[in-house]
This record gives structure tokens, sequence and C-alpha cells, in this order.
């Protein structure tokens, strides 16, 4: 008893909670679930909420059927027979609107105090010592005993499920639900008492009549028994239409299962379902069966509305600003004994119960539903990056943990979907990869137009439409040299700035030394740069040979070597050569420098062939060499310097000869001191 009217009760501090702090609709819990974690996961408890409180019907017209039975002239009848007119008839009661059926609850309520009062008025005459000790049927415990007892303390499920018909369900709800908690728990514990000093053990377990006999009046207690079994069977055949009317108006459930039928308030087509839902579970199972599975259902649902209540506290989310404040702890632990007492009542079905829950969430969630509310679990990314981004902020950065965060200026990224791929490659789920558009021009005409979200919207959905893990951003700049440093320095936040910018290799001399110029800023602000030459006529050919043109350790060569191993560990790589290449000038040399690279390739644990080269003669162009190793070659890496601003157009033009005659080239510019190839 303690133990379920706690769950109930901190159960019932999380709907009062949730239901204070918005506009509740058609769907009690469902609802307050779905607006506050989502609609899947509400989705998910919604339909296990409707079957059990569907069932429920059933579970408490079997109680009705074997009290009634109790009186000679019922006992004779096939119990199903009675059960299934009780059904049919409150089906047409719950047809006929919730107004008649709320008004025949009053009557239900003065036969419930009456026979109240006949249970304790009787029984004054003798008092014995109660028994302490556990006693079970043979097989039974403590668990499935209190499995069976459970539904008789979810009756708070049928008022929020009311939640659409009441004119104000941020007041009603918490002053109802705590209220018929507190009043219950003060009864049923009452009735233990009163049963333990007044029955044995063995009268308890035996004589499903033993009240009735321990009363005053003892009429009055078959009449309370049939109208609290009635009461609830009626509830339940009003709540349970509006949580399936609530999932069919979100498409949770099909739209038609929403039809009102000619009534202007009441979920017709929906009662019908549940009435069927009722007759079957009538003619398959008795209370013994019914009860556990009703259990599972209830608690789940509990677990989760527990769940949402807690995890909106903690989140903090503005939004969530309940009149009825709880603490996200007591939220949390009626969760925890939601989900505790599942598992001691039974581990196989409870873990049925969330595979069921499970299969529902995945099932909407790949139907995309949509929805027009927000939920908590921005909320929960939100203050979980949050925390991330606090903590690695106060970290020290190094080698050991250096991940490409790379800017990529690709303006609308299907017109330089190169760009896209290199990026991907050297991100491989790992790294962070912003593709960002800019719009060059004046800030408040350009802004007016509302271009730059228009820019935003498209590039995000290129990223969602092949299903990237990138970020999309646009921006408006006078200038794109102005546009690139100001982004460079502003994006990220917490640890997480840019380390890396990638662009395309510009197609003009001009476009070029802009290039050249813009590197020395970027080496100035310790972001590495990155150029693609893209040769059109091969693009990145079988993807099977990646070449770095290597210069020994330092300066760019680290950070080349790194870029082609993530590119070469890439899948859509998989099986390509790479190939360190480096050049000497004499013969000689050749044997050490080989032996040199590869020992570094061990100690670095870099997989690749190193390639030694001897040039014919010190007048030999670099350009023959390149093209003569590289003109094949899938993806070359080169390294840049920094020249002298003076020499700038002279760089841009050489470093463009160099890749005329070769194919698909990154140039790398490494803005990084340290060693990124860290064998520590």
């Amino acid at each position: 008893m303690l133990i379920a009217n706690v769950i109930t009760l901190l159960t019932g501090l999380s709907i009062s909670a949730i239901a204070t702090s918005m506009h509740v609709k058609t769907g009690g819990n469902y609802y307050l679930i779905s607006r506050s974690l989502g609609l899947e996961i509400g989705g998910a408890i919604g339909i296990p909420l409707f079957l059990s409180q569907a069932i429920s019907v059933a579970f408490y017209i079997i109680g009705f059927t074997e009290a009634l039975q109790s009186v000679p002239f019922f006992h004779a009848m096939d119990a199903r027979l009675i059960s299934t007119v009780i059904v049919l008839l409150f089906g047409v009661i719950a047809y006929m609107g919730a107004d008649f059926a709320l008004r025949i609850q009053y009557i239900v309520l003065a036969a419930l105090v009456l026979a109240l009062l006949s249970f304790f008025a009787g029984g004054w005459g003798w008092v014995q010592s109660p028994v302490l000790t556990p006693n079970f049927t043979s097989g039974e415990n403590f668990w499935t005993v209190f499995a069976i007892f459970f539904p008789a303390v979810t009756g708070i499920t049928v008022g929020a499920s009311m939640s659409g018909d009441l004119k104000d369900p941020a007041r009603s709800i918490p002053r109802g639900t705590l209220a018929s908690i507190f009043v219950t728990a003060v009864i049923y514990i009452g009735v233990v008492i009163w049963l333990a000093v007044h029955a044995s053990p063995q009268e308890l377990i035996n004589n499903n009549l033993i009240m009735h006999e321990i009363a005053r009046w003892p009429l009055l207690i078959l009449i309370g028994v049939w109208a609290a079994t009635l009461s609830s069977a009626l509830g339940s055949v009003i709540a349970a239409p509006r949580v399936l009317q609530a999932l069919a108006y979100d498409r949770v459930a099909p739209r038609v299962l929403s039809a009102q039928l000619g009534s202007r308030t009441e979920p017709r087509m929906a009662v019908l379902v549940t009435a069927a839902i009722a007759l079957t579970v009538v003619w398959l199972g008795d209370l013994n069966f019914v009860a556990p599975v009703i259990t599972m259902f209830f608690l789940n649902t509990y677990g989760m509305t527990n769940l949402a209540a807690g995890v909106e506290k903690w989140v903090g989310n503005p939004s969530y600003r309940p009149r009825f404040d709880i603490h996200w702890s007591l939220s949390m632990l009626g969760a925890l004994g939601c989900y505790g007492a599942m598992f001691l009542i039974s581990p196989a079905a409870t873990i049925v119960a969330i595979v069921i829950s499970y299969g529902i969430f995945f099932y909407l969630e790949r139907r995309a539903l949509t929805h027009t509310w927000g939920d908590v679990r921005s909320g929960v990314w939100f203050t979980l990056a949050r925390y991330a981004l606090l903590n690695l902020e106060g970290q020290q950065l190094t080698s050991k943990n250096w991940r490409p965060n790379i800017l990529v200026f690709t303006g609308q990224p299907h017109n330089r979907e190169q760009l896209v791929q290199v990026a991907d490659w050297m991100s491989r789920g790992k790294g962070i990869v912003t593709f960002i558009q800019l719009l060059i021009g004046d800030v408040e005409q350009l802004a007016s137009r509302n271009l730059r979200e228009t820019a935003r919207k498209r590039v995000r959905s290129y990223i969602q439409g092949r299903g990237m893990m990138a970020f999309a951003e646009a921006d408006i700049a006078p200038s794109f040299a102005d546009g690139v440093l100001t982004i460079v320095q502003s994006h990220g936040i917490g640890g997480l700035e840019p380390n890396a910018v990638l662009f395309g290799w510009s197609g003009t001399q001009e476009g070029r030394i802009a290039q050249i110029d813009l590197m020395h800023s970027l080496s100035s602000l310790n972001k590495s740069t990155l150029l693609l030459r893209y040769d059109p006529r091969r693009g990145f050919g079988r993807r099977q040979t990646i070449d770095v043109w290597w210069g020994g350790r330092g300066g760019n060569a680290d950070l080349m070597l790194l870029i082609a191993h993530l590119i070469s560990r890439h899948r859509g790589w998989s099986g390509s050569r790479l190939r360190l290449l480096r050049i000497i000038d004499h013969e000689e040399g050749k044997a050490q420098t080989l032996a040199h690279m590869e020992a570094t390739l061990e100690e670095v644990r870099v997989v690749a062939e190193p390639v030694v080269i001897v040039r014919e003669g010190s007048d030999q162009p670099i350009e023959d060499i390149l093209e003569a190793w590289s003109q094949e070659t899938d993806l070359s890496l080169l390294g840049l310097r920094i020249p002298d601003h003076l020499h700038d157009a002279e760089y841009a033009q050489r470093v463009d000869q160099l890749m005329a005659k070769m194919g698909s080239v990154l140039l790398v510019r490494s803005a990084h001191h340290d060693d990124l190839l860290d064998v520590g």
C-alpha cells in the first residue's frame, strides 16, 4: 500500500508540475509527455496508456461480475455474458457523453461512502491481534500481489485524461489528483488495518467477501464493491477514448479514430474501439491475468511522466515555469520507483514493455512526424552542450587530442561538391565541419531581404538531404576577405574554435593572389589554410592513390601526413594506397633517407609507402618530377610556404604552374607549431 501510494504521489506531483506549466488539452498524460519529451516518446507511451485504460475497463467489470455472482440470483449465470452486457452498457453511456457519465459518478460516490461507513462501523465487538508474517498462496509472493493491487491506485490518470473537458486544467488537475491520492491512501491503509485486526490470513486469502461479514450493514458492502468497480470502469471508458482521440489528432494513430460521429464534444469512434478492446479482454482473461498487464503499462506511463517532469526541471528551460513547483529529484525518484517496481514484478514483462515502447518510438521516428510545439529534448542537448563546453574550455588542448574543425567556404554546397567531399573525408564523423556561404554586399540591404536566413536554410537542406554530420552558416560581409577573417575569429565557442579553413583554388591569377594574401592573415590567427585545386577532367579518379610530397618533419609535413591518413581511412577510399614522397639531390643519400622515412612512419603509426626520388640533375624542374609521379594520382598533397608580401603574385603563379600537369591537389599551410603526429 505504501509503495504503491508513494509512487502514485510522486507521479501526481509530477503531473501537477507539468500541468501548471502549459495549457493542457485533450489527452491527459499523453499530452503532458508528448509536449515535454516529444511526439515520438509521447506516442510510445500514449499507445500503451490507451491500451491499459481500455483493458482496465474489462478488468474492473470482471471484478464487478465476480462480486455480483455472490448474489444467488446471478450465481449460475455465465460471468462473461454478464461482463459483456456491462461493457456494452458502459459503451453506450460513454457514447452519449461524459456529462451523463459524470452525473452517474455522484451516485457511485454516495454508494462508496455508505459502504465504507458500514465497514468501519462493524466489528467493534471483537478485535484480534494482527498476524504480521507474510502469507501468500502457493507460487505467489509480495511482488505478484503488488502487481494485482497496483491498478487500484491508477485512477489518477482518469482525471488527467479528462483534461480537454476541464474549464481550468492547470488548477483542477493538481487539486483533484493530489486530493484523490491522499483520500484514497487514508482509506486503503485504514481498510488494511481494520481487516488485519478482524480476520486471520487464511480468511483473507480464502474469503473474498470478508468485508461483507465484518460490516455492520452487509448489503451496503456489496453495493459498495459494485459501485467501486463500476466507478473505475466508467472512469476508464471515458478516459481511454480521449487519449486515443489525442493520439489521432497528432497523427500518431489513424486520423479516422478522432471522428466524433455527429457529436460536438465526444470521441465516439474512439469509444467504439475502446469497447471492442474491453470485450476482447473479457472473453480472454480473468482478474489475475489482466491485472499485471495493466500494472506494467501504467508503471511505464507513470515512469515516463515522472521522467518528463524531472528532465524539464533539471534542464531549466525558461519556458518551464510551473506554478506547482517541485524539485527534480522527486520526479526522478518517482521514475526510479516505477521502473524498479516493474523489474521486481517481472523482469521479462518489463523488457517486453520497454521493447514495445521503443518499437513504437522508432516507428514514429521513422515516420518523421512533424509538430509545431517545442519539447524538452532541445533543452537536454543545450544543457549537456553547455556543460561540455564549459569543461572543454578549461582543458588545455594538445596535439594528442587534435581533431579537424574545418570552415569550408563552399557558397551553396551543390556548386562545390568537391570541397564538401574533402571536408567529409577529413572529418570522418569525428571532427566538426561547417559549410559557409558568404553574401557580399551591404548588411542592411541584404538582411532586409532575408537572404542570410534563406541561404542558411538551403545549406542546411543540402546537409540533411545527404545525411551529413555538418553545420550550416551564412553571413553578410562587405568583401570576401573581410568576411573570412571575421568568421574565423568569431566562429566557435568553448574550445571548439576552427583550426583549419578550406577554399577552392582560384581559377584566376587575381583570385590566387588574394588567396595567398589571405593565407598570411590566417597563419597570424593560427588557422591552417587548405586550398583544393580540383581537376574536373579526372576528379578524384578511382580513389586508390594518395601522394604526400614531404620535406621532412616540421612545417607543413605533419598536418599533410595526418590529413592524408584521415582521408585514406575513410570508407570512400577503402583499400587506397598512401605514398610518402621525398625529393633529394644525391643518390648516396637515398638509403639513409629511406630508412629515416620508414622509421618516422613506424614511430607515428601511419601506414604509408615511403618513396625517395633522386633528381636527375640540379637543373631538373620540380614540375617534371611532380608530373612523372603524380599525374595519375587521385589526390596529391603539397605544402605551402608563406612568401614575402612583395612576392605574393610570383608565388601564386609558381604554385599554379607546379600543379598544372597533376591531378587533384590539396595545398596545405599548417599553422600548428606542435607535433600533430604526437607519439606519446
